[in-house]
């Protein structure tokens, strides 16, 4: 009990207890998850858990990769409607893929160079970011606000 895990478009978790319910007549365990900025529990079988998209926090080489992402190639605007971008950006989210999520901040990012972002999408990229920095503050055992500087540090132009 105790560990911290990453669960998929809420962040960073901790596993508070392991309970069993019946459910369809079958007993079953369930990994207990408070969400780690509030008193929201999740509740995930256990059986499920991986498949689910529950996984550690960041390894570096997972923080690696997502640098590597937000720095990638310059993005280039396609002209879809934002609801189009909008529900690709949230099955990016779903997925709990830390380098998903990076990209969703990266896209939106630079979209924001084009054009202004509809309440929506600029709604999207702060979920997305308070995603990111929350677990890079964890995962390198810093605080939010030096994640958050590392990240902006990634979209600053080079001089």
């Amino acid at each position: 009990m105790g560990e911290l895990a990453v669960y998929p478009a809420q962040g960073i978790t901790r596993v508070v207890s392991i309970v069993e319910k019946e459910v369809a007549g079958q007993v079953q365990e369930f990994y207990v998850l408070r969400v780690l900025d509030s008193e929201q529990k999740i509740l995930v079988p256990v059986r499920r858990a991986r498949q689910i998209g529950l996984r550690p926090p960041a390894s570096p080489e997972d923080i690696r990769d997502l640098f590597h992402t937000l720095e990638e190639a310059p993005f280039t605007y396609d002209d879809q409607t934002w609801n189009r971008r909008y529900r690709g950006f949230i099955d990016k989210i779903k997925t709990g893929s830390l380098v998903d999520v990076a990209e969703v901040v990266r896209d939106l990012h630079r979209l924001k160079a084009y054009k202004e972002l509809s309440f929506s999408e600029r709604k999207m990229l702060e979920t997305a970011q308070k995603l990111l920095v929350q677990e890079l503050a964890v995962s390198r055992g810093t605080s939010e606000e030096s994640a958050r500087r590392s990240i902006e540090e990634a979209f600053a132009p080079e001089t």
